[in-house]
């Protein structure tokens, strides 16, 4: 039997083409470069980005603090519950009534005592006094205060049978924020309503 000469078969990696040429140390070494600066080039601009929107985010909160907490404002001084009575033995009239102070401060409002005054709507002088004692309107509260006044007798009314007056104050006082910032604030008051004579009822009460 004749014996066929078979080339023996190498085996093994293929060889790489003649046209790859293989990379140097060099050029890798100047790639890995190239990545690393890419790299840190997008850490600086996402720092840079954090920065900005924490930056943006600080003078949004500081601009909302002093709009809000910071602002002071005059508190309101109004008229309400006035409840008028006449004397058992004259034509005099009594008023009871409530003065509100209103704080929509976040620090507490300090007022000094006040003269307030009771004039006549119809251009009268004034028919009476009474005080506000000094006191504190607590933050973001409602200060009440209770008072009586006598105005003088029912029989100065007009002839439609009513009388109109006027209470005016003006409180002079200080809003205390974190116990450090104060600053003055004087809340005016002037409120108006009618009495009706026949059966001491309130009306037309608006106050400014």
């Amino acid at each position: 039997m004749t014996d066929k000469y078979q080339p023996e078969v190498q085996q093994g990696y293929p060889l790489a083409p003649a046209t790859v040429v293989p990379r140097s140390d060099e050029e890798y070494g100047r790639y890995s470069s190239q990545s690393e600066a890419e790299m840190k080039k997008k850490k600086r601009m996402k720092c840079i980005a954090y920065i900005a929107i924490f930056a943006v985010f600080q003078v949004a909160v500081i601009l909302i603090f002093s709009l809000t907490v910071m602002r002071v404002r005059t508190p309101k001084v109004r008229l309400e519950n006035i409840v008028i009575t006449s004397s058992p033995t004259s034509s005099d009239l009594r008023l009871s009534a409530r003065i509100t102070v209103k704080n929509t401060n976040f620090g507490r409002y300090k007022y000094e005592s006040t003269l307030a005054s009771i004039r006549s709507g119809n251009g009268g002088g004034p028919v009476a006094e009474f005080a506000i004692e000094e006191a504190r309107a607590r933050a973001r509260s409602t200060k009440k205060v209770n008072f009586v006044a006598d105005l003088g007798s029912s029989g100065t009314g007009n002839a439609s049978g009513t009388m109109d007056f006027v209470v005016e104050a003006r409180m002079r006082g200080k809003v205390e924020l974190m116990r450090v910032i104060k600053r003055k604030k004087t809340a005016e008051m002037a409120c108006n309503f009618t009495v009706v004579l026949a059966n001491n009822g309130v009306q037309n009460l608006t106050c400014k």
